[in-house]
């Protein structure tokens, strides 16, 4: 009997885990190891935000999940890899710590034939002062990462609701806390659905809302833009995005490093180099993502973590990490397998895998300071790669090593991205794109870096009922209810 150990319970972990348990059947093992209890849908976080769904909408508890799918499951989260085993046992094993199931605090060594790293991100709310502590419950700021960091949102703001509907006016200022953040599109959807429910609310006109972010222009998103197909003509998402703010009056300043936070105020550096700051009554700013430290050692007891993770502590896998002027990285150099080059039986998926380079155009400030979104891998990308991996690591248990290994680099898939602009069965709106490829390339491409026939998007009420769908359908898929592997990633 092989083991397979996942690590972590996520979009990726959770899709790997879960088509792995599948195609093995009960002849082999997979573990599961998260130190959460419960899964959570992450891109619904806004609403429950907003106070348009609870967190009850977007939970669910894992362990009944992963009995029914003959998965063993282990709350508890990933301290380090042992891949060559140790003194006197050559079996590779995983430090792990025991966060629930009535072992807190406990230790275990977790023995492998293979391994997933699907950890995802480690919330750096740290990277700016002021902007959170290390559960991201902010004194300043508010968060939408988690979901009960959503609900803190939502009092909030009900707290700011009640004093525009007192004849108090209040400044919102979303986007990005760091100049090196991702998820640019989670507080996009964030900012438009405060609009929205200040607007169902009647104290839009005593509301100043404000964007802030590290893109060099609106619509980046952290793919370096895109041109798409609306309505039958090729427009530039900046355009896009430009003509949405403009639309629903909100501000924006972008090109900026959020550098500390205070109560009420937010100071910044901008792409000039100059330094300014903005006032706010509600402020949520994502946080910049980094490796969530997990550390390896050799059979000696030497650290060797340097050999599998980047600086950044995530994974280097089978992508071409050669430094490199901009102009001169390739669509080519993206992970296509996302094997480690140190050891054959790692993996890694989703936002656990180090990036070769940026998709945007690095930038920095005349004072040295970086401010770029770094690439999105969250979402389709991660569900892809998951089962990628998956399906390689089940043709190494059953097939023997040798075997051709699945390929799923983001220079060659495409992914759809429906974002909120305000929950309703009516009065909802969404911005519904599909963009491929992901990753540009422009030697296949030239000019844009996609195929504009299949890179489109349009917004209005039908991508709010997708949105809506989507809720249902994943979740369904992620309770591996009946015809959930029908339900693509």
């Amino acid at each position: 009997m092989a083991r397979l150990v996942v690590l972590g319970g996520g979009v990726s972990g959770h899709t790997a885990a879960t088509f792995a348990a599948k195609w093995l059947g009960s002849a082999h093992e997979v573990v599961v190891v998260t130190p959460n209890s419960q899964w959570n849908w992450i891109p619904s976080n806004i609403w429950v935000g907003v106070g348009d769904m609870s967190k009850q909408d977007v939970v669910f508890d894992l362990a009944p999940v992963y009995r029914k799918g003959n998965i063993t499951y282990k709350q508890a989260k990933a301290v380090s890899l042992n891949p060559e085993g140790k003194e006197g046992a050559d079996t590779p094993f995983v430090t792990i710590e025991y966060t629930g199931q009535g072992k807190e605090g406990q230790t275990e060594e977790v023995t492998y034939d293979y391994v997933i790293n699907a950890t995802g991100p480690k919330l750096n709310f740290a990277a700016t002062p002021g902007l959170g502590d290390a559960n991201g419950l902010g004194e300043y700021t508010v968060s939408v990462c988690t979901a009960d960091h959503a609900v803190h949102a939502s009092h909030e703001l009900d707290r700011c609701i009640e004093k525009m509907q007192k004849g108090e006016r209040q400044k919102f200022l979303i986007g990005t806390g760091h100049g090196m953040c991702t998820c640019q599109g989670a507080a996009f959807e964030y900012a438009f659905n405060i609009e929205s429910k200040l607007r169902k609310a009647g104290v839009r006109e005593m509301a100043d809302i404000k964007w802030i972010s590290n893109e060099a222009f609106l619509g980046d998103f952290g793919m370096g833009g895109l041109h798409m197909k609306v309505n039958g003509y090729v427009v530039s998402s900046k355009l896009f995005a430009e003509s949405l703010y403009t639309e629903r009056n909100v501000d924006w300043i972008i090109g900026a490093h959020v550098n500390k936070v205070e109560k009420g105020k937010a100071h910044y550096e901008l792409l000039d180099g100059t330094m300014g700051e903005e006032e706010f009554d509600f402020a949520m700013l994502i946080p910049p993502f980094a490796g969530v430290g997990l550390k390896a050692y050799g059979k000696d007891g030497s650290d060797i973590t340097d050999q599998l993770f980047a600086p950044n502590g995530l994974m280097k896998v089978d992508a071409d990490y050669t430094p490199k002027p901009y102009s001169e990285w390739t669509a080519s150099d993206w992970p296509r397998t996302y094997q480690s080059p140190a050891y054959k039986n790692i993996f890694a998926v989703g936002i656990a895998f180090n990036p070769p380079h940026l998709i945007s155009k690095p930038a920095k400030s005349p004072n040295g300071t970086p401010i770029n979104p770094t690439p999105p891998r969250t979402g389709m990308p991660a569900g892809i790669t998951g089962k990628a991996v998956a399906h390689s690591v089940c043709d190494l248990i059953t097939k023997g090593e040798g075997v051709q290994l699945h390929e799923a680099s983001m220079a060659e898939m495409g992914a759809a991205c429906v974002a909120s602009a305000g929950r309703g069965l009516l009065t909802g709106t969404a911005a519904a794109m599909t963009v491929y490829p992901v990753v540009p390339d422009f030697d296949r491409f030239p000019g844009t870096g996609r195929d504009t026939d299949y890179t489109f998007g349009e917004i209005g009420l039908a991508g709010h009922w997708i949105k809506q769908v989507l809720h249902y359908l994943f979740i369904y898929k992620a309770k591996l209810k009946t015809g959930w592997t029908l339900i693509p990633e």
